[in-house]
């Protein structure tokens, strides 16, 4: 598994709990340990992992797919706001041709604070997973779920 934008760890360090490897980078230092790279940049990956999990930035995170699918075996999960399914320009050069398999609506809603944890925070902001698997056919059509609350059972002291 590899986690671009990898920032200081933090999904890495939930994703531990279900994969065997996780790797990460991130184009920025942020004194965690992880290396510094420019996943976006053209040419030779740093990892050629089997998946790309990731929260990439909100602007980028067309870029950080498209290039995904180009260095992944398996398949693709981003966690974007929901309005992300919006737009023509991602329709015609994304969704059209390379529909993801699944979007997976969080229920509740996930606060998300630049650069650190708070439990505390909350948001008025939803959002959602796109999942791409490598090899499904265009015809399959995008399915969609929801994901019920878990916050409270997935939080573990250890976050903060």
């Amino acid at each position: 598994l590899c986690k671009p934008t990898i920032n200081r760890g933090y999904l890495a360090k939930g994703l531990a709990d279900h994969f065997d490897t996780v790797l990460g980078s991130d184009v920025h230092d942020y004194g965690a340990g992880f290396p510094q790279h420019d996943f976006l940049f053209p040419g030779k990956p740093l990892y050629h992992p089997d998946w790309v999990i990731t929260n990439p930035p909100f602007r980028l995170a067309q870029e950080f797919v498209e290039r995904a699918l180009e260095v992944v075996s398996v398949g693709v999960a981003v966690i974007v706001r929901s309005v992300w399914a919006e737009g023509v320009g991602r329709y015609d050069n994304l969704f059209k041709t390379r529909p993801p398999e699944w979007i997976l609506q969080h229920v509740e809603r996930v606060p998300m604070v630049k650069g650190r944890y708070d439990a505390e925070a909350s948001t008025a902001t939803s959002y959602s997973w796109f999942v791409w698997m490598q090899g499904m056919p265009l015809e399959r059509g995008t399915r969609f779920g929801w994901i019920p609350p878990a916050r409270k059972r997935l939080f573990s002291v250890g976050d903060l």
